[in-house]
């Protein structure tokens, strides 16, 4: 009975959600700054609504653009005509969009898991699965895993976070979050496989024992659940949280632009309609104040890494200033092991660096705010792919995505470990 039901809900979601047919993704590549500024004034041409998948950031980097099927020719006329190279990505959003909702309905229609070893962890789930989750692995391993509730979102829904700890009070802490923005799927399927990982190798992984017994690890699985929600209900593409804008009719504050480190500054953008809009002031997200507010009452986060898609990147403060870090070079050291460690189980190829030099200048970022507040260890990581599936990743890349993800994750919390101050 509860298989039918869900697939009820799920048929009637998908019946009920925007549709993206004939939506193409263009990969543009500015060969100098003219064309840089040109594909740049594409996004304040608000009559195309086309959506930036990766944004405009150097000359020779490409650039990802969701094209409406109904802007398409003006906007490939637009390219052409000002001798912009572009090539097709996606061909139809669509049909990928139609094969990722089969898969889910495929879930939908299973009987519901009884634990965690049960639970599905090769296909995307819904808000309300991934709540269920976390209280089955609370419930199966009590002495291990506990969930705190830091706050609300605007919509009402609990944000959730997993404390995995062998006890003790105010232990030194390692913060994990994904699914800041909210149709990054694969980031919030990484993270439910991680916190059952944990458990798993808790007392049969030395490296991982060892971490936990000194220190406690947080885990915030949908940072953004109004948006996630929305993904799953009404439109795919959505990236922003789903508070209202006083003034406008657009919705959603972009939560990575929302923290109080370079707020407001370029990189992000004052337009409530952008993807990019930064909010009214700083933390004036519920979500981002939620952490902010355990962040500074917790006071012993060592290392803090939040977890985005797509690109295969991995990154460390700053995103506002080109100002090194002050330990720029630890950092870089420590990012370049990790991404070997990650790339040694399937040869998936990342690049590193310095966020404003790796990917481009962002404004009010999160690990900009937690590096200042002292937390060194901060890293942010664009997981699979390079852009052939985007934000629509095949629910069989998840596992080898959170596989080779999690080797990564481990070095850093191995060196927090040994160096926590």
């Amino acid at each position: 009975m509860r298989g039918l039901l869900a697939f009820a809900a799920l048929l009637v979601a998908v019946i009920a959600k925007e549709s993206f047919e004939g939506h193409q993704v263009l990969r543009i590549i500015p060969k100098d700054d003219i064309q840089l500024s040109l594909i740049k004034e594409l996004e304040d041409m608000i009559h195309f609504e086309v959506d930036f998948w990766k944004e405009v950031t150097r000359v020779n980097t490409p650039v990802d653009v969701r094209v409406p099927f109904h802007s398409l020719q003006s906007v490939k006329i637009y390219l052409e005509t000002q001798g912009i190279e572009y090539s097709i990505m996606i061909e139809d959003l669509q049909v990928m969009l139609d094969e990722e909702q089969k898969e889910m309905m495929s879930v939908a229609r299973a009987p519901e898991p009884r634990n965690t070893d049960s639970f599905d962890y090769t296909q995307y789930h819904t808000l309300s699965e991934i709540y269920s989750f976390q209280d089955m692995l609370v419930a199966e391993n009590p002495k291990l895993v506990s969930k705190i509730v830091i706050g609300q979102s605007y919509e009402n829904r609990p944000l959730n976070v997993l404390k995995f700890s062998t006890g003790g009070t105010n232990r030194p802490a390692i913060w994990i979050d994904t699914g800041i923005h909210a149709r990054e799927w694969i980031t919030q399927a990484s993270g439910t496989w991680f916190a059952k990982k944990l458990v798993t190798d808790y007392g049969t992984d030395p490296a991982l024992t060892a971490i936990l017994n000194n220190m406690d690890i947080f885990l915030e699985i949908s940072v953004n659940p109004d948006g996630f929600y929305y993904t799953h209900n009404n439109n795919r593409m959505w990236r922003k949280t789903r508070k209202p804008n006083s003034g406008s009719s657009c919705v959603g504050v972009d939560p990575n632009r929302n923290w109080d480190a370079g707020f407001g500054l370029p990189g992000a953008s004052g337009n409530p309609c952008s993807e990019t809009y930064h909010g009214p002031k700083a933390e004036s997200e519920s979500e981002v104040k939620a952490i902010v507010d355990f962040v500074k009452s917790h006071g012993n986060i060592k290392a803090f890494i939040s977890i985005h898609s797509y690109s295969q990147m991995l990154m460390y403060p700053f995103g506002y200033t080109t100002t090194p870090a002050k330990d720029d070079a630890e950092l870089h050291s420590l990012a370049e092991k990790a991404i070997t460690d990650l790339a040694s189980l399937y040869g998936t190829s990342y690049t590193y660096g310095s966020l404003i030099d790796t990917i481009y200048q962002a404004s009010g970022i999160t690990i900009d705010w937690t590096y200042n507040q002292g937390i060194k260890f901060s890293y942010t990581f664009e997981l699979r792919d390079t852009g052939r599936y985007g934000f629509i990743l095949p629910a069989n890349q998840i596992v080898p995505t959170a596989q080779e993800t999690w080797l990564a994750l481990m070095t850093i919390m191995d060196h927090t470990n040994k160096n926590p101050y």
